[in-house]
């Protein structure tokens, strides 16, 4: 039923498309565009399909198999129709421009009722306090009046986060399948990573230069997950002047997607360490400060 009524709502979309300028996709890629989208929501995704990708890919990051959006960006609903509309247009580039940063710097969050046990609860508050130690941003605890803020629930699901904040939103999604601190989910970087999506960050290999740097195999990508590589517009997505980073924790491994354990993206320079989750870099830091006009991140 639920197919039949996306179908439907695409072929109307397929109509308003035909009536200004003509798309260029063929049935059969707007077809397979939706299933992509379809695939990425979150009623898709479960515990199962999550520990059978970790098992084929047993050296992937935990957030590149976690079946959303790009492996780990939890979408709205309205996002996932501008994508689409956008698709239809044969638009080349991914633009949402519903998502911006936290008011006053200052992100609010809680974590979901019996989620997390103390360990894991420490590790996510030294990744807090990790972000808040080298950059302007504040966290705070949530309090019954506040009715936007994160909300950090440990799904056996992968590791995955809304993009930034977004007022009708209300409780924004941030999710860290529960594992022993220092592995999977539980990663240093991997936490600062999902967390720097919730300030309003995308990938780095998605970034509208990437193909200065990176070399992006297509052969090897998974039937299907294709869409993962797509970039954003320079409209959409700001470089705040700082170079392109291999190894930001914000960063996909070389054989993200892959199909058959080959590499999906391939550094154009010396990037050995592409991919990593061990440490958060500089230039990480530098983002964050410069998309919230910290004191001195441009000087």
């Amino acid at each position: 039923m639920v197919r039949n009524v996306v179908i439907f709502v695409v072929l109307g979309l397929i109509s308003l498309v035909a009536a200004g300028p003509a798309t260029v996709r063929s049935r059969k890629d707007i077809e397979n565009f939706i299933q992509f989208l379809e695939e990425t929501k979150t009623g898709n995704a479960n515990a199962e399909e999550f520990q059978a990708r970790k098992q084929k890919f047993p050296f992937a990051n935990d957030e590149e198999l976690s079946g959303r959006f790009q492996g780990d960006i939890e979408l709205d609903d309205d996002e996932y129709e501008v994508l689409l509309q956008q698709y239809l247009q044969g638009r080349n580039g991914f633009r949402t421009n519903f998502i911006g940063p936290w008011p006053d710097n200052t992100l609010v969050f809680e974590f979901a009722d019996g989620e997390f046990d103390d360990a894991q609860k420490s590790a996510i508050w030294d990744a807090v306090r990790d972000i808040e130690a080298h950059t302007c941003v504040k966290f705070r605890y949530r309090t019954p009046s506040d009715t936007i803020y994160v909300n950090m629930t440990g799904e056996p699901t992968g590791c995955y986060a809304h993009i930034g904040h977004r007022r009708i939103r209300g409780a924004h999604r941030l999710n860290l399948a529960r594992n022993t601190v220092g592995v999977g989910c539980f990663r240093h970087a991997t936490i600062v990573h999902e967390i720097m999506h919730s300030l309003g960050f995308v990938h780095m290999h998605t970034t509208h230069n990437r193909d200065e740097y990176v070399k992006i195999e297509e052969q090897n990508i998974e039937s299907g997950k294709e869409h993962n590589f797509r970039l954003y517009e320079v409209s959409e997505v700001n470089n705040f002047g700082i170079d392109y980073d291999y190894v930001s924790c914000l960063h996909y491994s070389a054989n993200a997607f892959s199909a058959n354990r080959e590499p999906t993206i391939v550094a154009l320079q010396n990037a050995s360490d592409m991919g990593q989750r061990r440490f958060v870099t500089d230039s990480d830091w530098l983002r964050i400060n410069r998309y919230y006009n910290c004191p001195g991140a441009w000087d």
